[in-house]
């Protein structure tokens, strides 16, 4: 499909992050852009005041008329986070419009672009938006399209000039075979997606699968002790082909040195705290160096890197109270997450509010939560966030709470949540999880801001 063709785009589930990424690229290359969303969020009423319309009714009626006619120059964008006895699918698909998910119309886009793709169970959002940042503000250029809203940016999207790309790669479905990068990066490949993967087997298998998608001539670059070959290793502690060096914290800040057999960085100041930001910068730097880009632009752009929306996201930062809030929400993010959060304030005690998404996940670890929340002081615990997902026998909070010897534990409704943070005004808060959590971070900002 040549894209450069297409004059009328209509996304199904516009409101992702990945979709709304690819409506505000369609809209700057001159194309009438609308969708459909469940339900109306930040993200939807920010596409609206860019000019591109969005419904929150699953309905045929709600079609534009210049949609509802099959047109070889209209292309529908649907995200398998719709049901399949959604009434816009089968029309569109009924229609026999041209039809295609947003991991296809990010694979034909990579095949005609020099492309970065980084792929991870975690650590990929982080990745993707600081290369992105760093070929950015190095003036290398690129566009990208990301997994979060990156803060130097407030988008996640960028536009550039030249021929490059940088882009999230989804495990979710296997999206990322779709892809044909010339660089790829690999952060992680922990157990999850197991309703979609069945075990970590073939979750691994199909990262194998797209480390085989690069380009003839492509680079590999993967975290050290994965289970993949034909690459260059990276690492923040340990040996590897790439590598941090003498990590330390000075005044609140992570410094480190880089090093890859062939040069030492020194000195290097990142904005984002914990040793797993610092192993996400390593593999930054060497993509720039990779693309020619000069070490003394690299250590200026990680300096002011801004990080990502929801990843490690300082709310409240106040002599009297600190409040992080993260996306957090597989084991390994949240002790990652945890970790960072206690490396930088030791002395304090910290109060975790979560959010489980998923029954399935919830239910596969159970047991990593557990052990991971126990290393808060004080914690607790929102009800299963579903998305996707009908309720599973058994499988809630409690099941997880229960499994933690905490002296201060408890289950809260989110409006209890919000008279608790009133009422012990905790000085060291870190709301977790990628459900509706989000909507919390206002309304805890503001008793925090008046405490």
């Amino acid at each position: 499909m040549d894209l450069e063709n297409i004059k009328r785009v209509y996304l199904i589930g516009i409101g992702g992050i990945g979709m709304s990424g690819l409506a505000r690229y369609f809209k700057k290359r001159g194309c009438v852009v609308c969708g459909y969303d469940k339900t109306c969020t930040p993200l939807t009423s920010a596409l609206m005041n860019e000019g591109i319309p969005v419904v929150f009714h699953d309905e045929v009626d709600n079609i534009p008329m210049n949609f509802l006619e099959r047109d070889p120059h209209t292309l529908i964008i649907y995200t398998p986070a719709i049901p399949v006895d959604s009434p816009l699918l089968k029309h569109f698909k009924s229609g026999g419009f041209v039809f295609k998910k947003r991991a296809e119309v990010l694979g034909i886009l990579s095949k005609g672009m020099f492309t970065i793709a980084v792929a991870g169970t975690h650590g990929k959002t982080t990745t993707s938006s600081m290369i992105a940042h760093v070929l950015k503000d190095s003036g290398y250029d690129c566009s990208a399209f990301l997994g979060g809203i990156a803060s130097n940016y407030n988008s996640n999207v960028l536009f550039g000039d030249n021929n490059t790309m940088v882009v999230e790669a989804d495990e979710f479905d296997r999206s990322f075979l779709t892809l044909h990068p010339d660089i790829a990066i690999v952060t992680s490949m922990d157990a999850d997606h197991l309703d979609i993967y069945g075990d970590k087997s073939h979750l691994v298998e199909s990262f194998k699968l797209f480390t085989l998608q690069l380009k003839p001539g492509g680079t590999l670059l993967y975290r050290n002790g994965l289970d993949l070959n034909n690459g260059k290793t990276y690492a923040a502690n340990g040996i590897a082909d790439v590598q941090a060096v003498n990590v330390r914290v000075e005044d609140g800040s992570f410094y480190f040195d880089f090093k890859n057999g062939e040069l030492i960085i020194e000195n290097i100041k990142m904005s984002l705290p914990g040793l797993h930001n610092i192993e996400n910068a390593v593999a930054a730097i060497q993509v720039a160096l990779q693309l020619g880009i000069l070490p003394d632009k690299i250590r200026t752009a990680l300096s002011n890197f801004k990080g990502v929306k929801r990843r490690f996201e300082y709310i409240v930062k106040s002599e009297g109270h600190v409040y992080i809030d993260d996306y957090a929400h597989h084991p390994e993010e949240l002790r990652a997450c945890i970790q960072a959060v206690k490396t930088l304030y030791p002395d304090k005690k910290l109060t975790t509010i979560f959010q489980p998404h998923l029954f399935t996940r919830t239910r596969d670890f159970a047991d990593g939560f557990a052990e991971v929340l126990a290393m808060t002081d004080e914690l607790i615990m929102l009800d299963i966030y579903p998305a996707r997902e009908l309720p599973i026998s058994g499988v809630n909070s409690e099941m997880i709470l229960e499994k933690i010897e905490l002296s201060k534990k408890r289950i809260l409704s989110k409006r209890d949540v919000i008279e608790y943070v009133k009422e012990q005004k905790p000085e060291l808060l870190l709301t977790v999880g990628a459900g509706d959590i989000d909507t919390l971070i206002e309304p805890l900002k503001k008793v925090l801001d008046n405490a």
